[in-house]
């Protein structure tokens, strides 16, 4: 396994693999990784020929008054579990090696980021699809993994890559969640005890609004206040949104239909958790 620092260092070892018409495949992340980011990994692995992962906590998707500063960080813990899981490549790039001075170029996707995490994160999705694409450009992989927790970035993702004619087939593999339902996350690293079990009032709404949907409930309204009560009986839960959409482009529905996306985002104390179902 090798850890380079540069863009100069990755474009040379993915150059080599092309000459030698090796498949990669590539699992962007922002460190301090679990059995979720672990999953993307082995699939890739198992894939393709070469595995790429980076390591860079991107700036430009936090806002002013978020957690960049705090972000959980662990790299040297990072390399190590990679390398046991057999990655050829690790990118850790430096702020300024992604974002040099003078850096003005940032690309967005309308109408799909601008939904559910976007309206209470404005820029958030400007800045994943610019260091993504930027990645995208760098490492030039053939397929590159993402987790369904973050569905609506996965559809965003999946819209740059087809418009912009990226020869990249983006992919969102299934939440990895704790015994418990919590989905996996790095965030779950601010939850005390108590919290942690506070926080469980989002999987376990979603799991009682697909037990309905599986009854024969196709009302979305009556979805949705079914998952509202539930997290609201939670003290320490604030809900940001409860969204039941489609899909395939987060439009809302009024409808249960098939592969319906029921997303939701809450506060847990300050900590602000996602999760979703399909159904």
């Amino acid at each position: 396994m090798k850890t380079v620092k540069s863009i100069y260092e990755v474009k040379e070892y993915v150059k080599e693999l092309r000459r030698k018409g090796k498949s990669i495949g590539f699992v962007p992340t922002m460190g301090y990784l679990h059995a979720g980011h672990l999953s993307l990994v082995k699939e890739s692995v198992w894939r393709c020929d070469c595995t790429v992962v980076s390591i860079f906590i991107n700036p430009a998707q936090f806002a002013p008054n978020e957690d960049f500063n705090k972000y959980p960080r662990n790299i040297q813990r990072d390399i190590e579990v990679l390398e046991k899981e057999g990655v050829d490549l690790i990118f850790i790039p430096g702020d300024g090696e992604m974002y040099p001075e003078g850096y003005k170029t940032y690309v967005g996707v309308k109408n799909l980021q601008d939904r559910l995490c976007g309206i209470s994160r404005p820029d958030f999705f400007k800045g994943v699809c610019t260091i993504v694409l930027k990645l995208f450009n760098i490492v030039t992989p053939d397929i590159s993994f993402f987790g369904q927790k973050d569905a609506q970035q996965a559809v965003i993702l999946k819209k740059m890559a087809c418009d912009l004619n990226l020869d990249v087939k983006v992919e969102a593999l299934p939440i990895i969640r704790e015994k418990s339902g919590l989905a996996l996350s790095s965030r779950n690293e601010y939850l005390d005890k108590k919290q942690k079990k506070a926080a469980l009032c989002l999987s376990r709404s979603l799991a009682r609004a697909r037990k309905a949907v599986e009854a024969g409930e196709k009302n979305a309204a009556r979805i949705l206040k079914r998952i509202k009560a539930e997290i609201e009986s939670e003290p320490l839960a604030r809900i940001d949104y409860v969204e039941i959409v489609d899909s395939g482009n987060l439009q809302s529905l009024k409808q249960i239909k098939d592969k319906t996306l029921i997303a939701v985002a809450v506060f847990i104390n300050n900590v602000r958790l996602i999760d979703n179902i399909i159904v």
